[in-house]
């Protein structure tokens, strides 16, 4: 039943593919659907993209691992990050795109500080090429663990299947395709995340476990400051997500923005709490009756949900949840392969003075390309899921996060204070990530970067000149346009 669950799964995904192929007819429906997502769409998407197999695997994972700690910390952190971002962010962004005449963030801010030079839009293109990669691949990483743990698959194989389940919808569809398919996949993420926590919990209370017995501080979470702050940093990264920002480009209209907020939001919540009760159940339900994977040579706590879903699910259900984390895996990877490719298309020169239907092939075999190198670096990546995306979460947070606040919200922001927020955010992500730690304490390096990076961008900007009066005005208009709404 695996196996057939499985297959009706990626088919229903391919002919949402092809559907969009249909439908699309120019490079700017490739890359943000021509602007027409309604505000479920825009928000399960947005939500779902955002999530990947992080929200199943990595924060289930860290939660078995190590109590509370980490999930009520993180899970707050990113509800308020998405909630301001919505709010701060959402309806100015896409207002001002369509006035800048912009689809992608690089060509936004190029637009918005009257950069002629070129230099906003080359290193922005730089920080998206880098830490996109890596993003997608920890969501390779995520579906080898899935078809590895099912199907007992070899970590080779099972790499080279999620790398092409991804790349040929994503390939054939664009952006409506990753829009509509996010928007499957987020309802099943949920009523996966739901019923694995219902389950389980009914087999842990109907046994003699304890969960407090193996491990005394799972419901602790009370922790250092530095600590909390930085798990609660994390919520400094929705800020500068360009797949998240994406969806905030391609809403239909400003008007539909503080609904698709709430649906967002009720969505990203009710997720957060299913994915910390399960990582804290599943110590009850791993004491009571061991799970596979994750004891002995090879264990790996990121397999909780995996684990919980083959053991107490009939087979039949157990595919179609397990779905649920390819659904997770490929929810992520495919936007954030088609923020690569568009990066590609739009943002670098040479490409960009091409005629529209020779750049939309552009962009669909740049996402053949990009998940190449994505699948490279998953092959050769020996660390957990959660740190790899801590990674490139935090260096999109820090390098474009302050730049995209302030762009939004203050009229001073000049050209050379983006500059110097982008350089001084990615600079820092680097230093404090590779060499500077802090003993007994979590020190995430977005931390630092996002208030470097701030600091930059005000200081620099309150020093150079200002943007011409022309752009000002666009950036008044979207000011008025959010206000009325």
């Amino acid at each position: 039943m695996l196996y057939v669950d499985f297959g009706l799964y990626l088919l229903l995904m391919l002919v949402i593919g092809y559907v969009s192929m249909r439908r699309t007819k120019t490079n700017e429906d490739f890359i943000i659907g021509g602007r027409t997502m309604g505000s479920l769409t825009t928000a399960i998407s947005a939500g779902a993209s955002d999530m990947s197999s992080w929200l199943l695997l990595g924060l289930p994972g860290a939660v078995f691992a190590s109590g509370l700690i980490e999930g009520v910390w993180i899970s707050a952190g990113l509800l308020i990050g998405a909630y301001l971002n919505w709010l701060i962010v959402a309806g100015r962004l896409r207002v001002m795109t369509e006035k800048l005449k912009a689809v992608t963030l690089p060509t936004f801010f190029s637009n918005r500080f009257d950069d002629r030079s070129g230099a906003i839009k080359i290193v922005s293109t730089l920080v998206i090429l880098v830490f996109f990669t890596l993003y997608v691949a920890s969501g390779l990483k995520g579906g080898t663990l899935l078809f590895a743990h099912t199907f007992g698959a070899t970590e080779e194989v099972s790499l080279i299947v999620t790398a092409l389940v991804v790349v040929a919808y994503t390939f054939l569809g664009g952006y409506r395709a990753v829009c509509w398919t996010d928007l499957i996949q987020g309802l099943l993420m949920l009523a996966a995340l739901m019923f694995a926590a219902l389950l389980g919990y009914f087999a842990y209370a109907g046994s003699d476990a304890s969960i407090t017995a193996v491990n005394p501080d799972a419901f602790s979470f009370s922790t250092g400051w530095i600590t909390a702050l930085s798990l609660m940093a994390w919520g400094f990264g929705y800020f500068g997500q360009p797949h998240i920002l994406a969806r905030f480009i391609g809403i239909k209209d400003v008007t539909l923005v503080p609904r698709a907020r709430r649906i967002g939001i009720s969505w990203m919540a009710l997720c957060l709490i299913l994915a910390t009760a399960i990582g804290l159940i599943g110590i009850g339900v791993d004491a009571a009756m061991p799970l596979e994977g994750l004891t002995g040579e090879g264990a790996n706590s990121e397999r909780i949900f995996l684990a919980m879903t083959s053991a107490l699910f009939h087979p039949l259900f157990a595919g179609i949840v397990l779905a649920a984390v390819l659904a997770a895996v490929m929810s992520t990877a495919d936007s954030q392969l088609l923020v690569l490719t568009s990066a590609l298309t739009e943002d670098v020169p040479a490409i960009a003075k091409m005629d529209d239907r020779r750049k939309e092939w552009i962009s669909r075999f740049g996402v053949v390309g990009f998940a190449a190198i994505a699948f490279l670096i998953a092959a050769g990546d020996t660390g957990t899921i959660l740190n790899m995306v801590g990674y490139a979460w935090g260096g999109f947070g820090a390098a474009f996060g302050p730049v995209v606040i302030l762009a939004a919200v203050w009229r001073g922001t000049s050209k050379w204070g983006a500059l110097a927020g982008m350089i001084v955010g990615s600079v820092t992500i680097f230093v404090v990530k590779n060499y500077i730690s802090i003993e007994g304490e979590y020190f995430y390096e977005l931390l630092p970067g996002f208030i470097l990076a701030f600091a930059a961008v005000v200081g620099v900007s309150l020093l150079t000149p200002k943007p011409s009066e022309e752009t000002l005005r666009s950036f008044a208009e979207a000011g008025d346009a959010v206000r009325g709404i």
